[in-house]
């Protein structure tokens, strides 16, 4: 089962207000584990980076004005991407801003029949809690200390650690489970017993019965016993 988690990085926080996209990061998980094959590109907004928006991402207007737009490069991402799940945090926004690109090129928007939310899964699974992927991070001993901006390729690394443990965590990998769609058997190898070797003596057998004197010890020691519950 192949999925794709990806991030976006964008301008502002509506695209319906002229925001765009201007990163874009996304790694490949097969069978809930990273394969190492991501896909990462900044994009030319055509637009000013307002102050806020470069706060949170540190990419400036100057940095983007020589970056493909979205449109040139389309093709490559719907390769990576393919017809596979896609998976992100608070997916909403991401297919939003993801969705409108794709209308400003003429392309058919991504059916969100395909969106994992990760925020969503985090809510049901520890409703009353802290739900940032900073939060989750730490709930789930994923190491964030490089994180000093938020960056669509680097978020999409953690996203996927932090969906492998709200998924089952990482005994997936060890053939814990069975895999979902091929309702296959566990794949864990159980180790035969050894047999008996013709070279190997046999040992005898080694003493476990309790001596005369503990027998005795214990006797003495149950007698100390005033009420014994077995005896109701």
């Amino acid at each position: 089962m192949r999925e794709i988690i990806f991030d976006t990085e964008t301008t502002g926080i509506d695209p319906r207000q002229g925001h765009r996209m201007v990163e874009i990061g996304c790694v490949e998980l097969v069978d809930r584990m990273p394969t190492g094959e991501t896909f990462h590109a900044y994009y030319n907004p055509e637009r000013d980076m307002p102050a806020e928006a470069e706060a949170i991402h540190g990419l400036s207007a100057q940095f983007l004005a020589d970056k493909p737009r979205f449109a040139d490069e389309v093709d490559t991402f719907l390769d990576f991407v393919g017809d596979d799940k896609l998976v992100a945090h608070n997916a909403g926004f991401d297919f939003a801003f993801l969705n409108a690109e794709l209308e400003l090129c003429a392309r058919e928007p991504i059916c969100l029949s395909r969106k994992i939310d990760t925020l969503e899964m985090a809510r049901r699974k520890n409703p009353g809690g802290k739900h940032s992927l900073d939060a989750l991070c730490t709930r789930y001993g994923v190491d964030r200390s490089h994180r000093v901006f938020h960056g669509a390729l680097l978020d999409a690394e953690l996203l996927a650690q932090v969906y492998i443990e709200l998924t089952g965590g990482r005994q997936i990998a060890m053939g814990l489970l069975a895999a979902e769609e091929e309702n296959s058997a566990s794949t864990i190898a159980v180790a035969a017993p050894l047999a008996a070797s013709a070279d190997r003596p046999p040992r005898p057998p080694r003493p476990h019965s309790a001596s005369a004197a503990e027998l005795a010890r214990h006797t003495a020691f149950l007698e100390r016993i005033s009420r014994p519950i077995w005896n109701r």
